[in-house]
Protein backbone atom coordinates (compact mmCIF):
# COMPACT_ATOMS: atom_id res chain seq x y z
CA UNK A 1 0.00 0.00 0.00
CA UNK A 2 2.64 2.37 1.17
CA UNK A 3 4.25 2.12 -2.49
CA UNK A 4 1.06 2.29 -4.57
CA UNK A 5 1.22 6.02 -2.40
CA UNK A 6 4.84 6.64 -3.33
CA UNK A 7 4.21 6.26 -6.91
CA UNK A 8 0.59 8.17 -6.94
CA UNK A 9 2.61 10.93 -5.36
CA UNK A 10 5.36 10.71 -7.54
CA UNK A 11 2.87 10.74 -10.37
CA UNK A 12 1.40 14.05 -9.21
CA UNK A 13 4.90 16.04 -8.88
CA UNK A 14 6.44 14.68 -11.90
CA UNK A 15 6.02 18.23 -13.48
CA UNK A 16 6.83 20.17 -10.98
CA UNK A 17 9.95 18.14 -10.66
CA UNK A 18 11.31 18.49 -14.09
CA UNK A 19 10.76 22.06 -14.01
CA UNK A 20 12.82 22.29 -11.20
CA UNK A 21 15.18 19.89 -12.60
CA UNK A 22 15.77 21.90 -15.92
CA UNK A 23 16.01 25.40 -13.84
CA UNK A 24 18.84 24.11 -12.11
CA UNK A 25 20.78 22.19 -14.88
CA UNK A 26 20.20 25.05 -17.11
CA UNK A 27 21.60 27.73 -14.79
CA UNK A 28 24.58 25.42 -15.09
CA UNK A 29 24.91 25.14 -18.23
CA UNK A 30 24.01 29.27 -18.34
CA UNK A 31 27.13 29.55 -15.86
CA UNK A 32 29.29 27.63 -18.15
CA UNK A 33 28.03 29.78 -21.52
CA UNK A 34 28.91 32.87 -19.50
CA UNK A 35 32.67 31.74 -18.31
CA UNK A 36 33.79 30.22 -21.95
CA UNK A 37 35.58 33.35 -23.13
CA UNK A 38 37.67 32.40 -19.95
CA UNK A 39 37.80 28.83 -21.61
CA UNK A 40 39.01 30.13 -24.98
CA UNK A 41 41.87 31.93 -23.73
CA UNK A 42 42.76 28.84 -22.30
CA UNK A 43 42.72 27.25 -25.35
CA UNK A 44 44.56 29.43 -27.35
CA UNK A 45 47.65 28.61 -25.13
CA UNK A 46 47.89 25.00 -24.94
CA UNK A 47 48.95 22.50 -27.97
CA UNK A 48 46.23 22.43 -30.77
CA UNK A 49 45.49 18.31 -29.70
CA UNK A 50 44.06 19.75 -26.50
CA UNK A 51 42.01 22.37 -27.21
CA UNK A 52 39.42 20.81 -26.85
CA UNK A 53 40.52 18.91 -23.92
CA UNK A 54 41.23 22.46 -22.10
CA UNK A 55 37.87 23.53 -22.37
CA UNK A 56 36.45 20.43 -21.44
CA UNK A 57 38.33 20.93 -17.75
CA UNK A 58 37.31 24.45 -17.39
CA UNK A 59 33.66 23.48 -18.50
CA UNK A 60 34.51 20.71 -15.67
CA UNK A 61 35.81 23.28 -12.94
CA UNK A 62 32.23 25.53 -13.58
CA UNK A 63 30.39 22.04 -13.24
CA UNK A 64 31.91 20.77 -10.22
CA UNK A 65 31.54 24.38 -8.05
CA UNK A 66 28.29 23.19 -7.85
CA UNK A 67 26.63 20.81 -5.61
CA UNK A 68 24.88 17.76 -7.66
CA UNK A 69 24.20 15.30 -5.71
CA UNK A 70 20.45 15.96 -5.51
CA UNK A 71 20.39 16.71 -9.05
CA UNK A 72 21.96 13.71 -10.63
CA UNK A 73 19.71 11.40 -7.97
CA UNK A 74 16.41 13.00 -9.53
CA UNK A 75 17.70 12.52 -13.27
CA UNK A 76 18.07 9.15 -12.41
CA UNK A 77 14.91 8.68 -11.45
CA UNK A 78 13.32 9.77 -14.34
CA UNK A 79 15.85 7.51 -16.40
CA UNK A 80 17.60 10.47 -17.59
CA UNK A 81 21.71 9.76 -18.34
CA UNK A 82 22.84 11.55 -15.07
CA UNK A 83 25.94 13.61 -15.14
CA UNK A 84 27.78 11.28 -12.65
CA UNK A 85 30.31 9.89 -15.37
CA UNK A 86 30.14 13.07 -17.76
CA UNK A 87 34.10 14.36 -17.06
CA UNK A 88 35.07 13.58 -20.61
CA UNK A 89 32.45 15.27 -22.20
CA UNK A 90 30.76 17.97 -19.69
CA UNK A 91 29.12 20.44 -22.40
CA UNK A 92 27.60 18.61 -24.96
CA UNK A 93 26.27 16.33 -21.40
CA UNK A 94 24.16 18.97 -19.63
CA UNK A 95 22.85 20.35 -23.28
CA UNK A 96 21.58 16.65 -23.74
CA UNK A 97 19.94 16.56 -20.68
CA UNK A 98 18.48 20.10 -20.86
CA UNK A 99 16.93 18.74 -23.98
CA UNK A 100 15.55 15.64 -22.84
CA UNK A 101 13.86 17.63 -19.44
CA UNK A 102 11.98 19.64 -22.47
CA UNK A 103 10.91 16.67 -24.50
CA UNK A 104 9.52 15.56 -21.55
CA UNK A 105 7.69 19.05 -20.77
CA UNK A 106 6.34 18.97 -24.73
CA UNK A 107 8.48 21.51 -25.53
CA UNK A 108 11.20 21.79 -28.30
CA UNK A 109 14.29 22.81 -27.56
CA UNK A 110 17.62 23.89 -29.56
CA UNK A 111 19.88 26.65 -28.28
CA UNK A 112 21.72 28.38 -30.58
CA UNK A 113 25.67 28.86 -28.88
CA UNK A 114 29.08 28.97 -30.97
CA UNK A 115 31.02 26.60 -27.90
CA UNK A 116 32.81 23.75 -30.24
CA UNK A 117 32.61 20.64 -27.77
CA UNK A 118 33.70 17.06 -27.05
CA UNK A 119 30.89 14.44 -27.28
CA UNK A 120 30.72 11.24 -25.46
CA UNK A 121 32.80 9.10 -28.00
CA UNK A 122 34.77 12.39 -29.20
CA UNK A 123 35.89 12.49 -25.63
CA UNK A 124 36.89 8.63 -25.58
CA UNK A 125 39.33 9.16 -28.65
CA UNK A 126 40.58 12.04 -27.34
CA UNK A 127 41.94 10.26 -24.35
CA UNK A 128 43.10 6.46 -26.16
CA UNK A 129 44.78 9.43 -28.61
CA UNK A 130 46.41 11.49 -25.98
CA UNK A 131 47.02 7.97 -23.79
CA UNK A 132 48.82 6.62 -27.36
CA UNK A 133 50.65 9.25 -27.35
CA UNK A 134 52.67 8.89 -24.36
CA UNK A 135 52.63 5.23 -24.13
CA UNK A 136 51.75 3.58 -27.55
CA UNK A 137 49.74 3.58 -30.52
CA UNK A 138 46.75 1.21 -31.22
CA UNK A 139 46.71 -0.42 -27.45
CA UNK A 140 43.68 -0.47 -25.39
CA UNK A 141 43.87 -1.67 -22.19
CA UNK A 142 45.88 -0.45 -18.71
CA UNK A 143 49.59 -0.19 -19.26
CA UNK A 144 52.13 -2.02 -16.63
CA UNK A 145 55.46 -0.14 -15.67
CA UNK A 146 57.70 -1.47 -13.21
CA UNK A 147 60.48 -0.23 -11.03
CA UNK A 148 63.58 -1.70 -11.94
CA UNK A 149 65.97 -3.23 -9.21
CA UNK A 150 69.69 -2.44 -9.30
CA UNK A 151 69.93 -5.99 -10.46
CA UNK A 152 68.33 -5.32 -13.65
CA UNK A 153 71.88 -4.08 -14.42
CA UNK A 154 73.52 -6.87 -14.63
CA UNK A 155 71.09 -9.56 -14.90
CA UNK A 156 69.22 -9.53 -18.07
CA UNK A 157 66.72 -12.51 -17.58
CA UNK A 158 65.16 -10.25 -15.46
CA UNK A 159 63.83 -8.37 -17.72
CA UNK A 160 63.09 -11.17 -20.18
CA UNK A 161 61.00 -12.54 -17.57
CA UNK A 162 59.29 -9.11 -16.71
CA UNK A 163 58.36 -8.23 -20.58
CA UNK A 164 57.55 -11.88 -21.04
CA UNK A 165 54.49 -11.27 -17.89
CA UNK A 166 53.53 -8.01 -19.34
CA UNK A 167 55.77 -4.96 -18.31
CA UNK A 168 55.47 -2.76 -20.94
CA UNK A 169 57.72 0.13 -19.25
CA UNK A 170 60.66 -0.16 -17.65
CA UNK A 171 60.72 2.90 -14.75
CA UNK A 172 64.57 3.75 -13.99
CA UNK A 173 64.98 5.53 -10.60
CA UNK A 174 67.34 8.73 -11.32
CA UNK A 175 67.22 9.37 -7.59
CA UNK A 176 69.85 5.98 -7.03
CA UNK A 177 72.82 4.81 -9.00
CA UNK A 178 74.71 6.87 -11.55
CA UNK A 179 75.13 7.26 -15.40
CA UNK A 180 76.97 3.82 -16.01
CA UNK A 181 74.65 2.29 -13.88
CA UNK A 182 71.68 3.45 -15.45
CA UNK A 183 73.70 2.84 -18.86
CA UNK A 184 73.79 -1.03 -18.50
CA UNK A 185 69.91 -1.37 -17.55
CA UNK A 186 69.62 0.37 -20.58
CA UNK A 187 71.78 -1.90 -22.36
CA UNK A 188 69.83 -4.83 -21.27
CA UNK A 189 66.23 -3.30 -22.24
CA UNK A 190 67.58 -2.92 -25.55
CA UNK A 191 68.67 -6.58 -26.19
CA UNK A 192 65.76 -7.85 -24.96
CA UNK A 193 63.84 -5.85 -27.23
CA UNK A 194 65.86 -7.34 -30.17
CA UNK A 195 65.58 -10.89 -28.74
CA UNK A 196 61.66 -10.35 -28.67
CA UNK A 197 60.51 -7.73 -30.75
CA UNK A 198 58.30 -6.36 -28.17
CA UNK A 199 58.16 -2.61 -27.45
CA UNK A 200 59.24 -1.86 -24.38
CA UNK A 201 59.44 1.79 -23.25
CA UNK A 202 61.89 3.72 -20.84
CA UNK A 203 60.35 6.03 -18.02
CA UNK A 204 63.31 7.84 -16.33
CA UNK A 205 62.40 9.64 -12.94
CA UNK A 206 64.40 12.90 -12.17
CA UNK A 207 65.16 13.01 -8.11
CA UNK A 208 63.65 16.90 -7.46
CA UNK A 209 64.77 18.25 -3.96
CA UNK A 210 65.46 15.51 -1.48
CA UNK A 211 64.02 16.64 1.75
CA UNK A 212 65.54 14.54 4.39
CA UNK A 213 67.16 13.92 7.19
CA UNK A 214 70.78 14.16 7.57
CA UNK A 215 73.61 11.76 8.39
CA UNK A 216 73.18 10.55 12.21
CA UNK A 217 75.96 9.23 14.06
CA UNK A 218 75.96 8.94 17.54
CA UNK A 219 78.26 7.11 19.81
CA UNK A 220 77.18 5.53 23.17
CA UNK A 221 78.28 4.89 25.96
CA UNK A 222 79.03 0.95 25.27
CA UNK A 223 81.61 2.39 22.02
CA UNK A 224 78.33 1.50 19.84
CA UNK A 225 77.69 3.79 16.89
CA UNK A 226 74.26 4.60 16.33
CA UNK A 227 72.88 5.86 12.79
CA UNK A 228 69.51 7.22 14.64
CA UNK A 229 67.69 9.03 17.66
CA UNK A 230 65.32 8.12 20.03
CA UNK A 231 61.89 9.94 20.09
CA UNK A 232 58.86 9.68 22.32
CA UNK A 233 55.25 11.25 22.58
CA UNK A 234 56.11 14.63 23.41
CA UNK A 235 59.96 14.90 22.99
CA UNK A 236 61.52 18.16 21.16
CA UNK A 237 63.38 17.67 18.44
CA UNK A 238 65.77 20.63 16.79
CA UNK A 239 66.29 20.58 12.83
CA UNK A 240 69.20 22.86 12.65
CA UNK A 241 71.05 24.33 9.70
CA UNK A 242 74.32 23.90 11.74
CA UNK A 243 76.62 20.70 10.09
CA UNK A 244 76.04 17.98 12.84
CA UNK A 245 75.59 14.24 13.05
CA UNK A 246 73.07 14.62 15.65
CA UNK A 247 72.60 15.02 19.37
CA UNK A 248 70.40 13.12 21.67
CA UNK A 249 68.20 15.06 24.62
CA UNK A 250 70.28 14.90 28.09
CA UNK A 251 68.30 15.34 31.12
CA UNK A 252 70.05 16.57 34.22
CA UNK A 253 69.36 14.68 37.53
CA UNK A 254 66.32 16.61 38.20
CA UNK A 255 64.61 15.59 34.83
CA UNK A 256 65.17 18.84 33.37
CA UNK A 257 66.61 19.27 29.15
CA UNK A 258 70.12 19.85 29.51
CA UNK A 259 70.29 18.85 26.29
CA UNK A 260 67.62 18.50 23.08
CA UNK A 261 67.50 15.95 20.61
CA UNK A 262 68.85 17.69 17.47
CA UNK A 263 69.71 16.43 13.99
CA UNK A 264 70.46 18.57 10.33
CA UNK A 265 68.28 18.20 7.05
CA UNK A 266 69.91 17.85 3.55
CA UNK A 267 68.77 20.77 2.48
CA UNK A 268 69.08 23.36 5.67
CA UNK A 269 67.26 25.96 3.54
CA UNK A 270 63.55 24.63 4.58
CA UNK A 271 64.20 26.07 7.80
CA UNK A 272 63.42 29.31 6.42
CA UNK A 273 60.38 28.27 4.75
CA UNK A 274 58.83 26.40 8.21
CA UNK A 275 56.14 28.39 10.28
CA UNK A 276 54.94 27.87 13.86
CA UNK A 277 52.24 25.46 13.82
CA UNK A 278 53.27 23.65 10.60
CA UNK A 279 53.45 20.39 10.89
CA UNK A 280 56.25 18.13 9.64
CA UNK A 281 56.03 14.25 8.83
CA UNK A 282 58.96 12.28 9.02
CA UNK A 283 59.45 8.78 7.40
CA UNK A 284 56.81 8.28 5.45
CA UNK A 285 54.29 9.65 8.73
CA UNK A 286 55.52 7.02 11.06
CA UNK A 287 57.11 10.09 13.40
CA UNK A 288 54.71 13.31 13.43
CA UNK A 289 55.72 16.82 14.56
CA UNK A 290 54.72 20.18 15.05
CA UNK A 291 57.03 23.55 14.74
CA UNK A 292 56.79 25.18 18.44
CA UNK A 293 59.54 27.66 18.20
CA UNK A 294 61.84 29.19 15.63
CA UNK A 295 65.04 30.84 15.51
CA UNK A 296 67.52 31.90 12.26
CA UNK A 297 69.46 28.92 12.57
CA UNK A 298 66.81 26.51 13.94
CA UNK A 299 63.14 25.32 14.59
CA UNK A 300 62.05 23.27 17.62
CA UNK A 301 59.47 20.46 17.16
CA UNK A 302 57.38 18.95 19.49
CA UNK A 303 56.23 14.67 18.65
CA UNK A 304 52.86 14.00 18.27
CA UNK A 305 52.37 10.78 17.29
CA UNK A 306 55.91 8.05 17.47
CA UNK A 307 54.23 4.97 16.18
CA UNK A 308 58.15 4.07 15.48
CA UNK A 309 60.61 5.61 18.40
CA UNK A 310 63.93 5.35 15.93
CA UNK A 311 64.25 8.78 13.58
CA UNK A 312 67.02 7.23 10.90
CA UNK A 313 69.85 8.88 8.58
CA UNK A 314 68.70 9.92 5.27
CA UNK A 315 64.60 9.52 6.33
CA UNK A 316 61.87 10.99 4.09
CA UNK A 317 60.21 14.59 5.32
CA UNK A 318 57.04 15.20 4.35
CA UNK A 319 56.23 19.22 5.04
CA UNK A 320 52.45 19.58 3.99
CA UNK A 321 51.44 23.20 5.82
CA UNK A 322 54.75 24.46 4.39
CA UNK A 323 54.71 26.87 1.04
CA UNK A 324 58.27 25.94 -0.17
CA UNK A 325 60.55 28.58 -1.65
CA UNK A 326 62.64 25.55 -3.48
CA UNK A 327 63.09 24.52 -7.01
CA UNK A 328 61.50 21.23 -8.24
CA UNK A 329 64.03 21.31 -10.72
CA UNK A 330 67.33 21.00 -9.24
CA UNK A 331 70.53 21.56 -10.85
CA UNK A 332 71.43 17.97 -10.56
CA UNK A 333 68.56 17.48 -12.94
CA UNK A 334 68.77 19.84 -15.62
CA UNK A 335 72.09 18.14 -15.64
CA UNK A 336 70.62 14.86 -16.45
CA UNK A 337 68.37 16.25 -19.22
CA UNK A 338 70.57 15.80 -21.94
CA UNK A 339 71.13 12.01 -21.22
CA UNK A 340 67.49 11.49 -20.10
CA UNK A 341 66.18 12.88 -23.09
CA UNK A 342 68.19 10.83 -25.53
CA UNK A 343 67.67 7.67 -23.59
CA UNK A 344 64.10 7.51 -22.39
CA UNK A 345 60.35 7.76 -24.13
CA UNK A 346 58.82 9.34 -21.01
CA UNK A 347 60.80 11.87 -17.88
CA UNK A 348 58.48 11.59 -14.40
CA UNK A 349 58.97 15.16 -13.01
CA UNK A 350 59.23 14.85 -9.56
CA UNK A 351 58.06 16.98 -5.98
CA UNK A 352 56.46 19.73 -8.33
CA UNK A 353 53.96 22.14 -6.77
CA UNK A 354 52.61 24.60 -9.01
CA UNK A 355 52.34 25.71 -13.11
CA UNK A 356 55.58 28.11 -12.46
CA UNK A 357 57.16 24.41 -12.01
CA UNK A 358 55.91 23.04 -15.23
CA UNK A 359 57.11 26.11 -17.18
CA UNK A 360 60.46 25.69 -15.41
CA UNK A 361 60.89 22.42 -17.05
CA UNK A 362 59.79 22.98 -20.66
CA UNK A 363 62.30 25.90 -20.97
CA UNK A 364 64.86 23.70 -19.84
CA UNK A 365 63.29 21.16 -22.53
CA UNK A 366 63.28 24.24 -24.66
CA UNK A 367 67.11 24.81 -24.81
CA UNK A 368 68.27 21.41 -25.74
CA UNK A 369 65.64 20.90 -28.29
CA UNK A 370 63.51 18.29 -27.24
CA UNK A 371 59.97 18.01 -28.48
CA UNK A 372 59.60 14.16 -28.66
CA UNK A 373 60.15 13.13 -24.95
CA UNK A 374 56.89 12.76 -22.80
CA UNK A 375 56.81 14.22 -19.60
CA UNK A 376 54.76 12.72 -16.66
CA UNK A 377 53.71 15.03 -13.78
CA UNK A 378 53.99 13.18 -10.50
CA UNK A 379 51.19 14.24 -7.81
CA UNK A 380 53.23 13.71 -4.62
CA UNK A 381 51.63 16.54 -2.45
CA UNK A 382 49.30 18.73 -0.48
CA UNK A 383 50.47 21.54 -2.69
CA UNK A 384 50.74 20.20 -6.38
CA UNK A 385 46.89 18.77 -5.54
CA UNK A 386 45.24 21.84 -4.91
CA UNK A 387 47.06 23.67 -8.34
CA UNK A 388 46.34 20.59 -10.22
CA UNK A 389 43.46 22.24 -12.50
CA UNK A 390 45.91 24.92 -13.29
CA UNK A 391 49.38 22.45 -13.85
CA UNK A 392 47.31 20.61 -16.37
CA UNK A 393 46.82 23.74 -18.25
CA UNK A 394 50.18 24.01 -18.31
CA UNK A 395 50.94 21.06 -19.14
CA UNK A 396 49.05 21.31 -22.05
CA UNK A 397 51.60 23.07 -24.04
CA UNK A 398 53.56 19.80 -24.65
CA UNK A 399 52.16 17.20 -26.95
CA UNK A 400 52.84 14.14 -24.44
CA UNK A 401 51.67 13.90 -21.17
CA UNK A 402 50.86 12.21 -18.15
CA UNK A 403 50.00 12.42 -15.08
CA UNK A 404 51.44 9.93 -11.63
CA UNK A 405 49.29 9.22 -8.58
CA UNK A 406 52.23 8.86 -5.97
CA UNK A 407 50.04 7.87 -3.03
CA UNK A 408 52.50 7.04 -0.92
CA UNK A 409 53.98 10.54 -0.19
CA UNK A 410 50.27 12.25 -1.50
CA UNK A 411 48.57 10.11 1.62
CA UNK A 412 51.33 11.28 4.11
CA UNK A 413 50.50 14.74 3.35
CA UNK A 414 47.10 14.37 2.59
CA UNK A 415 46.52 11.89 5.39
CA UNK A 416 45.35 8.63 4.48
CA UNK A 417 42.02 8.96 5.72
CA UNK A 418 41.77 10.91 2.34
CA UNK A 419 43.66 9.28 0.23
CA UNK A 420 41.12 7.76 -1.69
CA UNK A 421 38.87 10.96 -1.58
CA UNK A 422 41.70 12.64 -2.93
CA UNK A 423 42.77 9.93 -6.02
CA UNK A 424 39.62 9.76 -7.14
CA UNK A 425 39.73 13.79 -7.97
CA UNK A 426 42.76 13.76 -9.69
CA UNK A 427 41.60 10.48 -11.65
CA UNK A 428 38.39 12.97 -12.79
CA UNK A 429 40.43 15.79 -13.30
CA UNK A 430 42.64 13.99 -15.73
CA UNK A 431 39.63 12.57 -17.20
CA UNK A 432 38.43 15.82 -17.95
CA UNK A 433 41.55 16.54 -19.35
CA UNK A 434 41.61 14.01 -21.63
CA UNK A 435 45.21 13.25 -19.97
CA UNK A 436 46.36 9.42 -19.18
CA UNK A 437 46.83 8.88 -15.61
CA UNK A 438 49.13 6.46 -13.75
CA UNK A 439 48.16 4.29 -10.63
CA UNK A 440 51.53 3.94 -8.71
CA UNK A 441 52.65 3.14 -4.92
CA UNK A 442 52.13 0.00 -3.19
CA UNK A 443 50.59 -1.92 -5.74
CA UNK A 444 50.91 -5.39 -5.09
CA UNK A 445 53.45 -4.13 -2.76
CA UNK A 446 52.95 -7.17 -0.34
CA UNK A 447 52.63 -10.06 -3.22
CA UNK A 448 56.32 -7.96 -5.17
CA UNK A 449 58.38 -8.46 -1.60
CA UNK A 450 57.38 -11.59 0.27
CA UNK A 451 55.42 -13.66 -2.89
CA UNK A 452 51.55 -13.61 -1.41
CA UNK A 453 49.70 -10.85 -1.84
CA UNK A 454 46.55 -9.62 1.13
CA UNK A 455 43.12 -9.35 -0.10
CA UNK A 456 43.32 -5.74 0.19
CA UNK A 457 45.92 -5.15 -1.93
CA UNK A 458 44.07 -7.32 -4.70
CA UNK A 459 41.26 -4.97 -4.57
CA UNK A 460 43.19 -2.04 -4.89
CA UNK A 461 44.61 -3.56 -7.83
CA UNK A 462 41.50 -4.20 -9.50
CA UNK A 463 40.68 -0.27 -9.23
CA UNK A 464 43.80 0.46 -10.82
CA UNK A 465 41.93 0.06 -14.45
CA UNK A 466 40.46 3.13 -13.59
CA UNK A 467 43.84 4.53 -14.91
CA UNK A 468 45.88 3.97 -18.35
CA UNK A 469 48.92 2.42 -16.60
CA UNK A 470 50.26 0.79 -13.33
CA UNK A 471 53.44 1.20 -11.79
CA UNK A 472 54.65 -2.18 -9.64
CA UNK A 473 57.37 -1.27 -7.28
CA UNK A 474 60.64 -3.79 -6.84
CA UNK A 475 60.72 -6.85 -4.91
CA UNK A 476 61.81 -10.39 -4.92
CA UNK A 477 58.47 -12.05 -6.87
CA UNK A 478 58.10 -8.83 -8.96
CA UNK A 479 57.72 -11.22 -11.89
CA UNK A 480 54.88 -12.98 -10.39
CA UNK A 481 53.19 -9.39 -8.96
CA UNK A 482 53.64 -8.48 -12.98
CA UNK A 483 51.76 -11.80 -13.70
CA UNK A 484 49.22 -11.49 -11.33
CA UNK A 485 48.25 -7.43 -12.28
CA UNK A 486 47.95 -8.60 -15.92
CA UNK A 487 45.52 -11.35 -14.78
CA UNK A 488 43.77 -8.61 -12.51
CA UNK A 489 43.35 -5.98 -15.78
CA UNK A 490 42.51 -8.45 -18.38
CA UNK A 491 39.30 -10.34 -16.06
CA UNK A 492 38.49 -6.39 -14.81
CA UNK A 493 38.74 -5.18 -18.13
CA UNK A 494 36.17 -7.14 -19.23
CA UNK A 495 33.24 -5.46 -17.06
CA UNK A 496 31.74 -2.23 -17.80
CA UNK A 497 33.03 0.61 -15.31
CA UNK A 498 30.16 1.20 -12.71
CA UNK A 499 30.88 4.81 -11.11
CA UNK A 500 28.25 6.15 -8.75
CA UNK A 501 29.32 9.15 -7.64
CA UNK A 502 27.71 11.73 -4.78
CA UNK A 503 29.68 15.07 -6.88
CA UNK A 504 29.48 17.35 -3.83
CA UNK A 505 31.34 20.83 -5.11
CA UNK A 506 35.12 20.26 -5.30
CA UNK A 507 37.33 23.11 -3.17
CA UNK A 508 39.51 22.54 -5.84
CA UNK A 509 37.64 23.37 -8.44
CA UNK A 510 36.43 26.44 -6.76
CA UNK A 511 39.69 27.64 -5.85
CA UNK A 512 41.25 27.02 -9.37
CA UNK A 513 38.02 28.91 -10.62
CA UNK A 514 39.20 32.09 -8.67
CA UNK A 515 42.32 32.23 -9.96
CA UNK A 516 41.50 31.94 -13.29
CA UNK A 517 39.23 35.02 -13.25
Amino acid sequence: MDQVKKIVFNKRNIKMTIKKLTEEVKKIYEEIIKKNAVANDLTESVQKQYRLSAQNLYHYLVLRSFDLRKLHDNLSELGISSIRSAEGYVFSNLYNVLKILHLLQGEKWEDVHEIKTAGYKKSLKLLRKHTNDLFYESEKGTEIMVTLPDQAATDVNLIRNLVKEGMRIARINLSHGDIDHWQKMLDNIRLVREETGKRVKVYMDLSGPRIRTSEILLHTKKGKVNDFVRLNIGDRLVLTKKPTTGKQTIYSDKDNIVQSTEISVLLPQIIDDLKIEDNVYFDDGMIKAKVISKTPENVELKIRKAYKTKLSSNKGMNLPNTHLNLPSLIQRDIDLLPFVCENSDILGYSFLRTPEDVRNLYAELDKIGDKKTGVVLKIENQEAFENLPLILFEAMKRKKIGVMIARGDLAVEIGFERISEVQNEILWLCEAAHIPVIWATQVLENLAKTGVATRAEVTDASFSVHAECVMLNKGPYIVDAVKTLKDIIKKMRTHSVKKKSALRALKVAKKALARME
